[in-house]
């Protein structure tokens, strides 16, 4: 009594002992008396007759004495092909094989004669994306035709002595860059630049020594960002994705330590002893003053106000200073704008940490109120924090690191509740009429001082 008690052994087309006295040739011929047997448990509702899949019905469907016939043929849908049109069809097969080899060959004759220093081309910037690269034509051919492996005699006798001059070329030096130069071709204000031109009104560098500097700070300040970006967990950079979204974190960072040591080497054309001096010890407090500004952010430690201008001495009064003091290691006239430079490097971080809050600019450049999703301790925020120590509204928000914009908004509203922006902009007040009083001083009526008041009027804000 353990039956399957599926729809088949319950319905009233199903076998049973009494229907199935009868020879196969009494059932198919329908001599047999018709079967009256009823099934007690057959359902009241109609089961539809079961159909195969050529479309008849089940022989249950219609009892074991209906007979059935096979369903005639559908009429074929394909059509007799001539021989000559089957002779045709298979020369154009021929013939297309014959293109896709003789196009197979041209393409790896045409990577055979490429030479090593030739530029492979697929990292060239299009116009409508730097950051699109095509595969070059020749590493498809080596990939489509691997080489064999090298004989062991070769490992015996060659010359592996893989020196830079004989095995480096301009298409591997393209994809070490790439994230770097993907980062230049969206420029910034080039800031740097404006202060080291201000300064050489005093310091009278000579041009070549000049032209040496400022590319070294341009390429260490581009090389820095990158970084920057991939410790803040950045998602644009001047308004474009970030580097590291598109080559990769790794790639990225590579890169970035790769061009601050190529800097190191462009330095090298000043044959100043000092000069190199001044970039270890300068680079050294960079990372003195990024480690301590990750190391708050990551352990939710408000720093005090002098611990974070101590910070930003390091870390981006360095890069300020860096500049200023290769220029007075090639300058002879005796000016020590250090101070100044340290003074600058403090209203350039301030009221970047403001319009970071405030800015639409920065909005669209960087996203809104980027410092709070990274949940950095920056400027307005200690204060605001330092202003009610016992809310810890603010530092909870920064803990959550948040990309919701009614937080970000709110968080806002808190710290001009807290006064933190109006206090900005006094110190930011403050400290620009200091740098003028400074500047001034230094000039000492030469009429020099121009440049650098134009660049703390720009920075003064509105």
């Amino acid at each position: 009594m353990s039956a399957d008690y599926n729809s088949s052994s319950l319905s009233p087309s199903s076998s049973s002992p009494h229907c199935a006295a009868g020879s196969g040739a009494e059932r198919d011929h329908g001599s047999a008396p018709p079967c009256s047997y009823t099934n007690p448990l057959a359902s009241p509702n109609a089961i539809p007759p079961r159909r195969s899949s050529t479309g008849l019905h089940s022989r249950a469907a219609h009892g074991h004495n209906s007979s059935f016939s096979q369903p005639a043929s559908p009429p074929s849908v394909l059509r007799p092909v001539s021989e000559a049109d089957w002779l045709s069809q298979k020369k154009q097969q021929q013939q297309q094989q014959q293109q896709q080899q003789q196009q197979q060959q041209q393409q790896q004759q045409a990577a055979a004669t490429t030479t090593t220093t030739t530029s492979p081309g697929w990292l060239s910037p299009s116009l409508d994306n730097p950051a699109v690269a095509v595969m070059p034509q020749q590493h498809q051919a080596q990939q489509a035709n691997p080489a064999p492996p090298p004989a062991i005699d070769r490992y015996a006798n060659d010359d592996l002595q893989f020196t830079p001059e004989r095995s480096w070329t301009e298409g591997k030096e393209k994809v070490i860059r790439a994230p770097f130069d993907y980062a230049i071709s969206h420029p910034g204000k080039d800031f740097r630049s404006l202060v080291i031109g201000a300064f050489n009104s005093w310091l009278q560098v000579p041009p070549a020594s000049l032209q040496v500097i400022t590319k070294v700070i341009g390429m260490l300040h581009e090389s820095s960002l990158l970084v920057d970006d991939v410790q803040d967990s950045s998602e644009l950079r001047r308004g474009f994705p970030v580097a590291h979204s598109i080559f990769g974190v790794a790639q990225t960072i590579n890169s970035a330590h790769y061009m601050s040591f190529v800097s190191l080497r462009e330095l090298q054309q000043l044959n100043s002893p000092r000069a190199i001096s001044v970039f270890a010890e300068e680079l050294v407090n960079l990372y003195r003053g990024q480690g301590m500004d990750l190391f708050w952010r990551d352990t939710l430690t408000c720093p005090t106000v002098e611990e974070y201008l101590e910070m930003v001495g390091n870390k981006t009064g360095g890069m300020f200073r860096l500049g200023i003091k290769l220029m007075q290691a090639e300058s002879a006239a005796g000016v020590d704008c250090v101070p100044l430079a340290n003074l600058i490097g403090l209203i350039f971080q301030i009221r970047d940490d403001y319009m970071n809050l405030s800015s639409s600019e920065y909005t669209s450049n960087k996203g809104m109120c980027e410092d709070l999703t990274e949940g950095k301790f920056s400027f307005p925020i200690i204060h605001s924090i330092r202003s009610d120590p016992g809310n810890l509204q603010l530092v909870n928000i920064l803990k959550q690191k948040t990309t919701d914009v009614q937080v970000k908004r709110y968080a806002v509203s808190y710290m001009e509740g807290t006064g933190s922006f109006a206090y900005t902009r006094q110190v930011l007040a403050t400290l620009i009429e200091r740098a003028r009083k400074m500047a001034l001083d230094l000039d000492a009526g030469q009429g020099k001082a121009d440049g650098v008041l134009k660049i703390l009027d720009r920075m003064a804000l509105e």
